[in-house]
C-alpha cells in the first residue's frame, strides 16, 4: 500500500499532469522521454583530477583543484564504489567519462604512450554489470612530457609523437569499451597548449596541431564502437594569451573531418553563452558533444546549478533534438551530454548528485514547454509569446520532478543529502 507520502507526491503529479495537459503537454510523455537521456558523469570529480598511475606528474594545463574535503577516492574501487553510490540517487540511467590516467596499472609505470585496452578491463566489467556506458578522454596534461605547456602542437616533433601515440591508444581503448559494452564510446580530445604572453606565431602552432590530429584520426574505427570529438578553449591558466585549440580552430576541424565538436558551458567567456551555438552547429554536424559546467569568472570548474543559462542549454537541446512537430519518443541522439568539473571544498559525491539532477532537471522543465510558445511565435504574436514564457515558470514543475524521482526508485526532494551524509560519516571518513 502507498505511504503517506508517495500518496502527497503522485496526488501532487496528477494536478499537475492537469495543468500541463490544459497547455497540450503531456507530462508522462516528458517523463519517458527524459528516461531516455544519459548523462556521461566524469570520473574527475571524484579524486581532484589525481588518476590511478604510477609515478604521474603534478596537475598541470591549465587544471587547478580547490579544496580538501575529506574522503576522496585513492583507488580505482573507491572511486567505482563512490559512482555507486552517486548514480543510487540520480534518475534515470546514465555513462560514466573516464580519463586515461584512471586506468589500473597494477603497480607498474606504464607510460601515456603505452596504454592499452587491458588497462581498463576492470572498469569495462564494473560498467557491464551495473548497466553503464562508457566515454573515454586521452590525458594530455598532468606528464613531464606537457610540462612546457605544449603537446600535439609542440615544436618537437618527438614530443608531438608522443601526444600522437598517446591519442591514437586511446581511440583503440575507448573502441574497445565501445565494442564490449554494446553503446559508442565518445572519445573525446582536449590538449592545454596554449601561450601565456603575446605570440608571434600563432598560425604555426595550429598547423601542427591540425596535422597532429590528422595522424591521430588516421585509424577508421566503426561509429557503432567509437566516436571521436575535438574540444576547444578560450584560455586557460598559462595559456591566456593564445589557445592554440581555439573554438575557431576545432568548428572548422570538426566540420571538415566530419568528428563530433564538443562544447563546453566553461570554456568561453564569462558572458558568452553556447545555448546559441548548439543549433547554429547542428546545421553543419550531425552530432556535438556538451560538457556541462559552470564558469564562475574566469574558472570555468563549478558544479553545475539549476541557472537560466543551465536552463536555455536544456531548452536549446530538446528544441533541436526533438522538434515540434512529431516529438518522438526518445530525442534523436544528436547530442551526447556530460558533466565536467571538480570542487573539492565539498563532498564529492554531492557535487555529482547536484550538477546530475540539476541538469536533468533543466532537461524535464524543456520538455515540458507548453507549444503554444512556439505557435505564437509562427503566428507572428511576439507579446503572447512573451507572455506564456513568463507564465510557464510558475507551472507546478517541481511536482512532475519529485514524481519522475520517486517512480525512478531515487530520494525526492533534499532526501538524497541524508544518504551522503550517512555514506560520509560511515565510509568516506575513515579514508
Amino acid at each position: 500500500m502507498p505511504t503517506p507520502k508517495k500518496k502527497n507526491i503522485g496526488r501532487a503529479f496528477t494536478l499537475a499532469q492537469e495543468r500541463y495537459a490544459a497547455l497540450g503537454v503531456d507530462a508522462a510523455r516528458a517523463l519517458r522521454q527524459l528516461a531516455k537521456i544519459p548523462v556521461s558523469l566524469h570520473c574527475w570529480q571524484g579524486d581532484d583530477v589525481g588518476g590511478f598511475e604510477t609515478g604521474g606528474g603534478a596537475l598541470g594545463g591549465g587544471l587547478v583543484a580547490t579544496g580538501n574535503h575529506p574522503g576522496k577516492a585513492r583507488t580505482p574501487d573507491e572511486l567505482r564504489a563512490d559512482y555507486e553510490k552517486s548514480l543510487s540517487l540520480i534518475p534515470g540511467r546514465h555513462r560514466v567519462n573516464l580519463h586515461a590516467m584512471y586506468g589500473e596499472f597494477g603497480g607498474r609505470r606504464v607510460d601515456r604512450d603505452e596504454i592499452a585496452p587491458e588497462h581498463f578491463r576492470n572498469w569495462i566489467a564494473w560498467a557491464r554489470s551495473n548497466g553503464l556506458g562508457l566515454d573515454f578522454n586521452p590525458t594530455c596534461f598532468s606528464h613531464p612530457q606537457a610540462a612546457d605547456g605544449f603537446t600535439l602542437s609542440h615544436r618537437d616533433r618527438g614530443i608531438r609523437q608522443f601526444w600522437i601515440e598517446h591519442c591514437r591508444r586511446s581511440r583503440d581503448i575507448g573502441a574497445a569499451m565501445g565494442r564490449a559494452l554494446g553503446t559508442p564510446c565518445v572519445t573525446n580530445v582536449w590538449v592545454p597548449d596554449g601561450f601565456k604572453d603575446t605570440p608571434a606565431d600563432r598560425q604555426s602552432p595550429r598547423e601542427r596541431l591540425a596535422a597532429a590530429l590528422d595522424e591521430v584520426f588516421q585509424k577508421p574505427l566503426p561509429a557503432k564502437h567509437n566516436l571521436d570529438a575535438v574540444e576547444g578553449k578560450l584560455f586557460g591558466i598559462g595559456a591566456e594569451s593564445c589557445t592554440v585549440g581555439s573554438h575557431e580552430f576545432y568548428l572548422g576541424y570538426a566540420i571538415t573531418r566530419r568528428k563530433l565538436l564538443c562544447l563546453d558551458a566553461g570554456h568561453f567567456h564569462p558572458t558568452e553563452s553556447i545555448a546559441d551555438k548548439i543549433s547554429s552547429v547542428l546545421l553543419y554536424l550531425p552530432e556535438i558533444l556538451l560538457h556541462v559546467s559552470r564558469g564562475v569568472r574566469w574558472d570555468s570548474d563549478h558544479v553545475v546549478t539549476f541557472t537560466d543559462e543551465l536552463q536555455a542549454i536544456a531548452r536549446e537541446i530538446i528544441a533541436t533534438t526533438i522538434g515540434w512537430s512529431e516529438s518522438p519518443l526518445a530525442p534523436r541522439r544528436r547530442v551526447r551530454l556530460g558533466l565536467d568539473y571538480f570542487d573539492a571544498s565539498i563532498n564529492r559525491i554531492a557535487a555529482w548528485v547536484i550538477g546530475a539532477r540539476n541538469l536533468l532537471r533543466a532537461l524535464l522543465l524543456a520538455l515540458l514547454e507548453p507549444p503554444a510558445l512556439r505557435a505564437a511565435e509562427l503566428a507572428g504574436d511576439l507579446t503572447a509569446r512573451l507572455a506564456l514564457q513568463e507564465e510557464a515558470r510558475a507551472l507546478p514543475f517541481g511536482a512532475v520532478w519529485d514524481f519522475y524521482c520517486e517512480t525512478k526508485g531515487v530520494p525526492v526532494g533534499a532526501a538524497w543529502l541524508g544518504e551522503v551524509k550517512r555514506h560520509e560519516r560511515k565510509i568516506l571518513l575513515n579514508r
